[in-house]
């Protein structure tokens, strides 16, 4: 896979990116992952706000309740598939709230499970040391056999002269054995990302990295796009 890097993103900037990765007109499904102490660290909204969270929260409160649930394991069930609202939802509110990393952190505590403020987040060397993983998230992108000639004009443009488009589609049509999906990877969230993933400046300890499988020049017009509407200049 190859690695997409943005270098000293604000808080306010990773959140609109993340965003943008959510709503492109390429994204043909998604899928997030999101732990069960992620959910339940993280406040109730005041007075009649929506609760984008309320399903996820009791479920996630159910869950370390079960005794047969041991909550410092790496047991699968303390995963739960999550919606881009869901996704975005949590890891604003650590970024944002000082209350939510607290308790957090003090859940982490209570199971003896360390935080390493010294380790640089979104390291990919190390991401297979992550534990637990408290958010793990990702997109799987159109082929380009299913782009729409209209809505996907962009991309398609982006190849050029058209025989370099029609190369690149007979290629992935008739691919044997089949190609792989056209994925874009988040980093793995673990504690470090969600508790301490910006410096005092507000501003990130390492950079951002999106990871993608397939056709780079379909990606790479992808990504721009998604720069684009975060306003990143």
């Amino acid at each position: 896979m190859n690695g997409h890097e943005w270098e000293g993103l604000t808080v306010d900037e990773t959140l609109r990116l993340l965003r943008a990765l959510t709503v492109h007109r390429y994204v043909a499904g998604r899928s997030h992952f999101i732990h069960a102490l992620a959910f339940a660290s993280l406040s109730r909204p005041a007075g009649d706000a929506e609760d984008v969270l309320g399903a996820a929260r009791t479920w996630a409160e159910a869950t370390l309740a079960d005794p047969k649930v041991d909550a410092a394991s790496r047991d699968p069930a303390l995963l739960r598939r999550s919606s881009d609202a869901e996704l975005l939802a949590v890891v604003g509110a650590f970024w944002t709230d000082p209350a939510a990393r607290e308790r957090l952190a003090g859940r982490l505590a209570a199971l003896r499970i360390d935080i390493d403020a010294t380790r640089l987040p979104f390291d990919d060397a190390r991401e297979e040391d992550v534990y637990p993983v408290l958010v793990d998230g990702g997109f799987e992108l159109f082929r380009l056999a299913e782009l729409d000639p209209v809505r996907h004009r962009g991309a398609i443009e982006s190849f050029g002269e058209e025989i370099a488009w029609l190369s690149a589609r007979f290629e992935e049509e008739n691919a044997v054995p089949a190609l792989e999906p056209y994925l874009q990877e988040l980093p793995v969230f673990g504690p470090e990302e969600l508790l301490c993933a910006f410096d005092d400046d507000g501003r990130l300890r390492a950079p951002f990295v999106v990871w993608t499988q397939g056709e780079p020049r379909y990606h790479d017009y992808v990504l721009r796009g998604v720069e684009r509407g975060a306003k990143l200049g």
